[in-house]
């Protein structure tokens, strides 16, 4: 299976059930929507972001249909002003590459610094999707494994509502 390792043993240790679909690269949703089609499950859009100061980073997931309005975010979030974080960035805290954002990244986050930011409807959820801290496959798991897991890895995390 693609994807790290670690992460399908740690879903395993869980006792987290995962359908897994292999797919080429999708680097963007769009390009990723074409292989979901027969997936039952929400898929998300997972956004990596940094604040101003650069000392505070921040995962945000929310429904892949959702438009996202940065500027919008911002004011939610009341975080200060946001850009996306560098690659860079998202390796040394996610161990991911552009692309690959998913929350199974958590793993690689020790010291717990990310930050997630849930979409509030993703609890309407029944089983969500993300990538295998990989663009080249899409697992599938119960949403309430999904929470398991955040709470396994233990990184802060609050919903928010990103509609009006």
């Amino acid at each position: 299976m693609r994807g790290d390792p670690r992460l399908y043993q740690l879903l395993d240790e869980l006792h987290i059930e995962y359908a897994y679909y292999p797919h080429p690269a999708v680097p963007t949703v769009e390009e990723a929507a074409k292989y979901w089609k027969d997936l039952d499950a929400t898929h998300c859009k997972n956004l990596f972001f940094r604040n101003h100061k650069g000392n505070r980073h921040y995962l945000v997931v929310l429904d892949h249909r959702q438009a996202l309005n940065i500027r919008d975010l911002e004011q939610r979030l009341k975080q200060g002003k946001l850009t996306f974080a560098s690659p860079q960035r998202l390796m040394k805290y996610l161990g991911l590459t552009p692309g690959s954002v998913s929350p199974f990244g958590l793993i690689n986050d020790v010291d717990k610094h990310v930050h997630l930011f849930l979409d509030e409807r993703l609890k309407e959820s029944e089983t969500i999707s993300f990538h295998p801290c990989i663009n080249t496959a899409s697992l599938v798991i119960k949403y309430t494994d999904f929470i398991r897991f955040l709470d396994h890895c233990g990184n802060s995390r609050e919903y928010i509502r990103m509609y009006d």
